[in-house]
């Protein structure tokens, strides 16, 4: 099986990884190099983030 496109742009996961505090490793061994705890809280701030954004959106 072929790997999936990603959904989340390349800015925001610099931006999430930074918040979370995983630049640092992303910079100097790139995505794989981080631990799959700290996947999990990139996906779960992402969420959290585009939830955020729908409430906002839907209090226009």
């Amino acid at each position: 099986m072929g790997r999936r496109r990603s959904v989340m742009s390349e800015q925001l996961k610099m931006e999430v990884a930074k918040d979370l505090g995983i630049l640092n490793t992303v910079e100097q061994e790139g995505w794989g190099g981080i631990k799959a705890k700290d996947a999990g809280n990139m996906v779960k701030r992402a969420i959290q983030l585009a939830e955020e954004a729908v409430a906002k959106q839907n209090k226009e």
